[in-house]
C-alpha cells in the first residue's frame, strides 16, 4: 500500500528532516512544520526506525477545503479509513483550527469522530456502539484557513522519546534537537566531540549512536506496530538489517562534562541505559577548566542561557571563555545554541553561521564557528 506522509518537525530543521529522508531514497517537499514524502509500509517503518531529528511520522487521510460542517462530516466519511483502522480500531480524535470558518475545535473533533464511526460501520457491516478495544490509530484534524488536513499517527510517543534517558535535569534538551545540533555541525564521528555543559548527556549520547549509525528507533515501540496493515516480520527485519549495520568497533572520541556531579552522575546512567557508557568520556569539569586535548575538534553545546536573576554574568564568563577556546585553537569548530542575543558580542566573533531554533517554547539562535580544516 502506498502512503501519503508527513513527518512533523520542528520549526527551522525542516531542511534537516527531509535531508535524512531523502537519504533513505524519498523524495520530500517541504512547509512550515511539516515534511511531505510518500512510500509504503517499509517507508512508515524505516522513518519511525531510522530518523533522528524528526517528531513523529503521519499518513495522510485527507486534505481538503470546508467550510461547513455537513461538509466536513460528508468528505471524511468519504475517506478510505477501513484502508488503514481495522473493525476494533481505538481512534481517538485530535484537532486544531486557526484562521478558519469552522473555528470551534470540540465540535470539529465530534464531527471528524462521527464521521468515521459511520465510515467503519459501513464499511465493516458492524450495528450498534464499536467497542473501540483493538490498536490505536490516533486521528488528527488540522484545519488552517478553510484547509483540513486528516492524518493519523504511526509513532505513537513522539519519535524523541528513545528510551535510554531514565533521568533528566531541570532544563534537558530533547533527543531530536541534539541530534539535528549534531546534523547541522556535520558530525559523523571521524572527529573528536566535546560537551562542556553535558547535563543529562543528551548531545553526547546522540552523539555516539551517530557514530555508531546505532539507529533511534530500534528500542522502543511504535502505534504502528500492532496495525494489521503492517506485518510485525517486516518491523523484525529491519530491526535485524539495521543492528547489523551498527559499527561496534568504529574508534571515536567524545568527551563530556558538566560542573554538576549530579549530571555527570546522571549522564553515564542514561548511557549505561542503551550500553554506550564505555563509548563517552564523562568528567566533572568546570568549563573555565577544560582543557581540549585534541585537534580539530567540533564542540557541540546547549550551555545555560543565563535567564534567571543573577546568571547573566556568570554564564557571560562561561561565553567568554568559549570564545578564548577559539582564539586559542584556529582549527575548533563551535556549534552553540543559546537565547542570548549578545552571544557574539560577548565572545568577540562572528558566527561563521546563524540559524533560529526553538528549544521547547524558547527562541534561540543555533551559532556556528566553522574551525580551519
Amino acid at each position: 500500500m502506498q502512503f501519503k506522509l508527513l513527518a512533523a518537525t520542528p520549526m527551522g530543521l525542516e531542511r534537516v528532516v527531509a535531508d535524512e529522508i531523502e537519504a533513505l531514497g524519498y523524495t520530500t517537499t517541504i512547509e512550515n512544520g511539516r515534511v511531505y514524502f510518500e512510500g509504503d509500509e517499509e517507508a512508515v517503518i524505516r522513518a519511525n526506525l531510522e530518523l533522528r531529528t524528526a517528531d513523529r511520522i503521519r499518513i495522510i487521510v485527507g486534505d481538503f477545503n470546508v467550510t461547513t460542517f455537513d461538509d466536513l462530516f460528508e468528505q471524511t466519511k468519504a475517506l478510505p479509513w477501513s484502508d488503514i483502522l481495522g473493525a476494533d480500531a481505538l481512534f481517538p480524535v485530535t484537532g486544531r483550527s486557526h484562521k478558519s470558518t469552522l473555528y470551534s475545535v470540540p465540535d470539529v473533533q465530534r464531527i471528524v469522530k462521527k464521521a468515521v464511526v459511520e465510515h467503519l460501520k459501513e464499511a465493516f457491516n458492524m450495528k450498534g456502539r464499536l467497542q473501540e478495544n483493538g490498536a490505536r490509530y490516533k486521528i488528527d484534524v488540522n484545519i488552517l484557513k478553510d484547509r483540513a488536513l486528516l492524518t493519523i499517527d504511526t509513532s505513537g510517543d513522539a519519535l524523541h522519546k528513545r528510551g535510554y534517558r531514565r533521568r533528566q535535569g531541570d532544563a534537558p534538551i530533547k533527543e531530536t534537537l541534539a541530534a539535528s545540533m549534531l546534523k547541522l555541525a556535520n558530525y559523523n564521528g571521524t572527529e573528536p566531540l566535546y560537551d562542556p555543559f553535558t547535563g543529562s548527556g543528551t548531545i553526547a549520547i546522540e552523539a555516539a549512536m551517530t557514530a555508531l549509525n546505532m539507529a533511534p528507533g530500534v528500542n522502543r515501540s511504535f502505534d504502528c506496530e500492532r496495525w494489521d496493515i503492517i506485518p510485525l516480520e517486516q518491523w523484525d527485519n529491519r530491526r535485524n538489517t539495521l543492528e547489523e549495520n551498527v559499527l561496534y568497533d568504529k574508534e571515536f572520541v567524545i568527551y563530556a562534562s558538566d560542573i554538576d556531579p549530579q549530571m555527570i552522575e546522571t549522564a553515564k546512567e542514561n548511557a549505561l541505559e542503551i550500553g554506550l557508557l564505555d563509548n563517552i568520556h564523562f568528567e566533572v569539569e568546570d568549563v573555565h577548566d577544560l582543557n581540549i586535548k585534541h585537534d580539530h575538534v567540533k564542540l557541540v553545546t546547549n550551555p545555560p542561557y543565563g535567564e534567571r536573576i543573577g546568571e547573566a554574568k556568570e554564564v557571560e564568563e562561561m561565553y567568554r571563555t568559549i570564545g578564548r577556546f577559539m582564539s586559542h585553537d584556529a582549527s575548533l569548530s563551535v556549534y552553540l545554541m543559546t537565547s542570548n542575543k549578545e552571544f557574539e558580542h560577548i565572545v568577540g566573533k562572528k558566527a561563521t553561521k546563524r540559524r533560529k531554533l526553538f528549544n521547547g517554547y524558547i527562541e534561540t539562535t543555533f551559532y556556528q564557528y566553522w574551525g580551519k580544516r
